[in-house]
């Protein structure tokens, strides 16, 4: 019964629905008593050979008044209580999203998509089920059950009434040490069906990998593997929800015996009537109903707790990012890294030490340096994706950027990650994503910018094309500039570009960096790559190894130092000449 005391908050809020529910099905249980009633007197009127025409068609009548209430209560009940269930689930499902919204990327490393998605479907449902079938359950056990067994006491024999309830007590307890079986086996199930719902979603991702690889044999014996276990453990709870019926149907079948056996006695001795037995029996018939509906609930109940206990599991973990702020206003201004050592979580060693550095605002800084050097983790301290220790290892506007709220501060900038995503929808959805109302004139201006316009005017449908799911339609270079145009579109004060031009040609390259010279004039850009001609217009430029700044200046500055980026300038240079020159030779051999 845990689960509800838990879910006490939302049966305070639809208090009068299930009020009114319940009120239908009191009424309901109350005509189900009657045509028992009727069987009995028309059995012993015809036993006392009184029956006539009129009064068996008053009888038919009084059935047919009471089939057309018992049918219009039912309808109502289910409109009060199911109707209820589901706004839980449009509550929970709201409440979920939102939480998976709030939560930083910590928490993503920490559990997985599939998972989350678990929680999201079938554990919602299963507490759905519990405020809806699993109410209906427990008032129709009590409400029907009572009124029968008083009914059963005050109009036939209170005596016989107490022979026949003597099995219940042994099936309270059993169906009790069911449920708490039950309760153990489904939070297993639920916690495999998450592994192949994580399995399902991560092979569909990268089915292209599995495919490139010829992995498929192994990919589907691993999803046969998870598969089996989910049967399993759904077999180990199905085995003992199978109990419940054999066990309620047995101490109903004992109770039959004991009611006929004595019964008849009772008849015998002319206690009772042939007629008042035979209603007896047929109220004992009415309890298997009851009887069973209680084995149901206490399986829907299991379930509905173990869920509940899942989705509360992930509404009370805290999110340690932006939970507390001082500045409602946007920064502006200089950005400041100070930082003497920063490690990501559950990662001992070392990711940034002693990277120290000032981007001025207008200005351009470019990030340089191997894979894994620390560059992509300067942008994600600067987004707030992770925390330093100390609040002051990150200033903007001479505020820790802890200081802000997470809106303000992430509402001035525009972002371009490393693994750019599109949404399902059209090109000009996803570039018009931060505003979908913006005027055409501006969606095209910022495909300009970023040199896609002219790929997407291209297609049958423009800007209407649809690109599928993850951009799948789409090369890496046009998900690179439809990804850039989407940040342009915003018009930020700082506008991050995290490696955000690989798939690009050098020519392309030039032009789009030369257009974001000319129309974010006064504006803050930030630009990571391993491409040195990506950032050599850059006012500052940062060399990252290692975690740490190695080198630092303009590109002519660096060009003086004949360090790693004059090192890697050159030889990047020298391989794009040798490509042109490979490339002239080649068209001259086709002339």
């Amino acid at each position: 019964m845990q689960v509800f005391k838990k879910l006490g908050w939302f049966f305070k809020r639809e208090w009068k629905s299930y009020f009114l529910g319940v009120i239908m099905l009191v009424l309901v249980a109350l005509m189900e008593l009657v045509p028992p009633q009727v069987i009995g007197f028309v059995i012993d009127h015809i036993t006392q050979s009184t029956l006539t025409g009129s009064l068996l068609m008053q009888f038919v009548i009084l059935l047919i008044i009471v089939a057309i209430l018992t049918y219009v209560f039912r309808y109502f009940w289910r409109i009060m209580i199911f109707g209820a269930s589901y706004r839980l689930g449009k509550i929970l499902r709201t409440r979920l999203y939102r939480k998976y919204s709030e939560m930083s990327p910590a928490f993503y490393q920490k559990r997985r998509t599939g998972d989350l998605m678990a929680h999201a479907t079938n554990d919602i449902q299963a507490v759905q089920a519990t405020a809806g079938a699993g109410i209906l359950t427990i008032a129709d056990s009590l409400i029907t059950g009572g009124a029968v067994l008083i009914t059963m006491a005050i109009t036939i024999s209170p005596k016989l009434t107490l022979i026949a309830m003597i099995p219940l007590p042994l099936m309270v307890i059993l169906t009790s040490y069911y449920g708490t079986l039950m309760n153990r086996g489904f939070k297993k199930a639920q916690a495999a069906f998450s592994k192949l719902n994580d399995k399902t979603q991560e092979s569909i991702a990268g089915i292209k990998v599995t495919k490139t690889f010829g992995y498929e044999q192994s990919d589907r014996e691993d999803f046969r593997k998870l598969s089996d276990e989910v049967v399993e453990k759904n077999l180990r709870v199905s085995k003992v929800d199978a109990l419940f019926d054999p066990t309620i149907m047995s101490v109903i079948g004992i109770s039959y015996f004991l009611s006929i056996f004595f019964g008849a006695r009772m008849v015998l001795d002319d206690t009772i009537s042939i007629g008042e037995l035979v209603t007896f029996t047929t109220y004992l018939g009415m309890m298997v109903w009851p009887l069973l509906a209680l084995g149901w609930f206490f399986n829907l109940i299991q379930r509905g707790r173990a869920s509940y206990d899942r989705i509360e599991e992930i509404m009370e973990t805290r999110n340690q990012i932006g939970a507390q702020y001082r500045i409602e206003d946007q920064p502006a201004g200089d950005i400041e890294f100070n930082i003497g050592a920063f490690n990501f979580p559950d990662d001992e060693s070392d990711g940034l030490r002693d990277v120290r550095f000032t981007i001025r605002q207008g200005t351009t800084l470019g990030i340089v340096g191997r894979t894994g050097s620390g560059k992509s983790a300067l942008l994600r301290l600067l987004l707030r994706e992770f925390d330093t220790v100390n609040p002051e290892d990150v200033m903007y506007g001479r505020h820790a950027i802890r200081d802000y709220s997470l809106k303000s501060l992430r509402g001035q900038f525009g972002y371009v990650p490393q693994d750019h995503f599109l949404f399902s929808t059209s090109i000009r959805n996803n570039i018009a994503f931060s505003n979908p109302e913006i005027d055409e004139r501006v969606v095209k201006e910022a495909a300009r910018l970023s040199h896609i316009h002219e790929d997407i005017a291209g297609f049958p449908e423009g800007y209407g094309t649809v690109v599928g799911e993850r951009g799948v339609s789409l090369s890496g270079g046009q998900k690179q500039r439809i990804s850039i145009a989407r940040a342009l579109i915003m018009d930020p004060e700082v506008l991050i570009l995290d490696d955000s031009l690989s798939a690009v040609d050098a020519e392309t390259e030039e032009r789009i960096l030369s257009n974001m010279q000319s129309s974010r004039k006064g504006k803050t850009n930030i630009i990571t790559a391993h491409r040195m001609s990506a950032v050599s217009h850059a006012d500052l430029i940062i060399v990252m190894d290692n975690g740490t700044v190695v080198e630092r200046g303009t590109h002519a500055e660096l060009m003086e130092q004949n360090g790693w980026y004059h090192d890697t300038y050159n030889a990047q240079a020298l391989r794009e000449a040798l490509e042109s020159s490979l490339d002239e030779l080649v068209e001259r051999g086709d002339e």
